[in-house]
């Protein structure tokens, strides 16, 4: 029955497992003083609710498995398929044996030879993903991979691991099986070209040889082990990526860990690596340098300073040289004794990285490994203006125009409820209507671009029927900009004010067309006691239409492009919504630009870049305004008021040789209202102070 001696040829081969234990033991030394590292930082809360971690976690492995987040790139999808599918099934071959040898004996037969196949089928899928790599490092050399030495040397080792393995096998075989037991021979197919090979030798040098060889193959094998794990090069991943995925964020993407502001605490934000939370820490080892995140990075593609990649490793960097100091001091992580740790800002990032970022979240949808590169650029934005006061003048303006007007449109003359003229609308405070809110958002309330949003959207809520308030004066920018751009105190003074006057109204749901306000209200004000259901209006929307409450019959003969904006897309995942509205509507040809959905490009305005100076050649929406123009589009259509007011910019200062019009969704959408929108009488003075001193105005109208 065909089978095979586990340490044939090999005198004292049970060596290896002391060897091997060895190596396990460098293995978790290496790690143990890799977790000495990360436990420098801050803490953080990544172990609260493991069930729900848990079932995220194995969705998060079978997204890795499948390698989900690379197989967009068809060459590196299949590559790293090839590799790791190789991996898989050569890793398989010795746990196998071990059993068999120790336990249930069941490596014989056609067991065995199955399994003979299967390792030289691994062997020679890895083979073709080394070979893809090489090709793809050394003669494709795409910029965003720019660790050839350690690749190479990884590259190297992998290769010489697996042709040792073959050749080891062929002198077997040439020796045992290859006129004995021809039939058995054949099921190693790789192993039976180098047993012909080997044939003509002798046996005596072919014992040799093979002893000479497995020796070879068992130390390369155990030898690179314990290089890549005290090395810590970036084959660690293997370990430390489903690491990562476990204890990545449990409370939504993006979602900003608070500051506990208090009198004693002696740095806002992070000044030095210590600073920055074990998590964080954790996550520039996890980065694998694909530079994926590089590829999508708005700022990257527009000449900006600023690569997550770069940002990423330039912060390991530092760890890894500075960390050992600061273990060796006695209390080290108190800010006393951390004089001697050079600074974040401009020691290892400059200003003008931390300022470049759109937080669009780009770079953590591509990354394969779950990396957050936005909250270490928050947590040092922060440490810039709450501490170090080093911020634009203009945004600064901005920032205290939400501390003075509650609003950051600085140059704004009208006042939160000038759109209302004209309008039949009323107050939360009068309306008893379940407590239904419209959030109208600081952009599409003193913008003048921004408000025909909610003139259309009041519109098209009366025509379906629908009874909503609004808070009038009362409402108060949300604070979303305020936090991205480090301004923690002032986003939570706003978010708690804000807070205060939604649970007085007894609010129960919010409906807003600002998917920064969205994710502000819906997933940020619950830190802090503000627990609301918020829906964005493409969702409202949707349902009205679904539910046959608006009628949409008026053809709009028009080819239409849209926008997926970056916190209603990557951040919530409301790809469907906007699109099904649009499909709804007669008339309407919708085209994509690319890329759209989770590869969207941003527009340029998150992370409180809309109020920075650029230059013109640096500018995101003009980027992204010619993906649109590309699609021959006659409306580009978004669902996001900033989006609106960049991509009109961006069309207005472009010459474009055909007219491109920019609308947001409802206003595209009330286009097609039948019966018309409903014309209404201009506000009595009456009801426009009215709603400046929060007096009941009328009911909305019905349609």
């Amino acid at each position: 029955m065909a089978s095979r001696e586990i340490f044939w040829n090999i005198h004292f081969g049970e060596i290896v497992y002391l060897l091997g234990f060895v190596v396990v033991a460098v293995v978790f030394y290496a790690l143990y003083r890799r977790l000495r590292l990360w436990r420098l930082g801050s803490k953080d809360d990544r172990l609260s609710n493991l069930r729900t971690r848990i079932r995220t976690f194995v969705v998060s492995m079978a997204d890795g498995l499948w390698h989900r987040r690379i197989v967009s790139d068809r060459y590196a999808g299949a590559m790293h398929i090839l590799i790791f599918g190789g991996f898989g099934l050569l890793l398989m071959g010795p746990f196998l044996d071990f059993l068999s040898e120790h336990f249930f004996h069941f490596m014989k037969g056609n067991v065995y030879l199955g399994v003979s196949l299967l390792l030289d089928v691994g062997g020679l899928l890895l083979l073709a993903g080394l070979g893809m790599a090489a090709y793809r490092r050394y003669v494709i050399r795409p910029a965003k991979l720019d660790n050839l030495l350690d690749d190479g040397l990884t590259l190297t080792l992998l290769f010489l691991i697996i042709i040792t393995g073959f050749a080891v096998e062929g002198l077997r075989i040439a020796t045992t099986e290859l006129d004995a037991h021809p039939d058995w021979s054949v099921w190693s197919p790789v192993g039976f070209v180098f047993a012909k090979a080997f044939s003509g030798l002798g046996e005596d040098v072919n014992l040799t040889l093979h002893r000479v060889l497995w020796w070879s193959h068992m130390s390369i094998s155990l030898g690179g082990i314990a290089y890549v794990f005290l090395g810590f090069s970036r084959l660690t991943h293997i370990f430390v990526s489903p690491l990562n995925m476990f204890l990545r964020s449990a409370h939504g993407k993006g979602v900003l860990k608070p500051i506990e502001i208090t009198e004693t605490l002696e740095t806002f934000g992070a000044a030095r690596i210590q600073d920055l939370t074990w998590k964080d820490l954790l996550d520039l080892d996890a980065c694998t340098r694909c530079g994926r995140c590089q590829e999508v990075c708005p700022s990257y593609l527009t000449g900006k300073p600023l690569s997550p990649k770069k940002l990423i490793q330039e912060l390991k960097a530092h760890l890894v040289e500075q960390g050992p100091a600061l273990l060796s001091r006695k209390g080290d992580r108190q800010h006393s004794s951390d004089d001697a740790c050079p600074a974040l800002i401009d020691g290892v990032v400059t200003e003008d990285e931390l300022w470049a970022c759109t937080t669009c979240a780009a770079c953590e949808e591509v990354c394969p490994v779950f990396v957050e590169p936005i909250s270490k650029i928050i947590a040092m934005r922060r440490n810039l203006v709450l501490e170090q006061g080093r911020i634009s003048g203009s945004v600064m303006s901005s920032l205290r125009s939400v501390q003075d007007r509650g609003h950051p449109w600085k140059g704004a003359a009208a006042s939160r409820t000038d759109w209302v003229s004209g309008l039949h609308v009323k107050t939360i405070s009068s309306n008893g209507a379940d407590g239904l809110l419209f959030w109208v958002g600081c952009t599409a309330a003193v913008n003048e671009r921004g408000m025909n949003i909610p003139i259309a959207m009041t519109r098209i809520l009366a025509a379906a029927g629908v009874d909503i308030g609004l808070l009038g004066h009362e409402e108060s920018c949300c604070g979303h900009f305020a936090r991205r751009l480090g301004d923690e105190y002032l986003f939570q003074c706003q978010a708690k004010q804000n807070i205060e006057i939604l649970q007085r109204y007894k609010v129960k749901k919010i409906v807003t067309a600002c998917p920064h306000c969205y994710h502000t209200l819906k997933d940020e004000y619950p830190q802090f006691g503000g627990v609301f259901e918020v829906v964005h209006h493409t969702e409202f929307i949707l349902q009205l239409i679904n539910e046959g409450k608006l009628r949409l019959t008026r053809e709009i003969d028009k080819v239409v492009a849209y926008q997926d904006p970056c916190y209603l897309g990557r951040y919530h995942g409301i790809y469907e919504a906007p699109r099904k509205i649009l499909a709804a509507i007669p008339g309407i040809k919708v085209v994509e630009m690319s890329p759209c959905r989770s590869g969207s490009l941003c527009c340029g305005a998150g992370g409180g870049r809309i109020w920075m100076e650029e230059e013109p050649d640096q500018r995101v929406n003009r980027l992204r305004i010619k993906d649109a123009v590309a699609t021959k589009a006659d409306i580009v259509v978004t669902a996001c008021p900033f989006c609106l007011q960049m991509f009109e910019d961006a069309a207005g200062a472009l010459e474009l040789e055909k007219p491109l019009e920019v609308l947001d969704l409802v206003e595209l959408l009330e286009r097609a209202l039948t019966p018309p929108p409903i014309l209404v009488e201009p506000a009595s003075d009456l009801e426009v102070s009215a709603i400046a001193s929060d007096r009941p105005l009328s009911v909305v109208g019905s349609g």
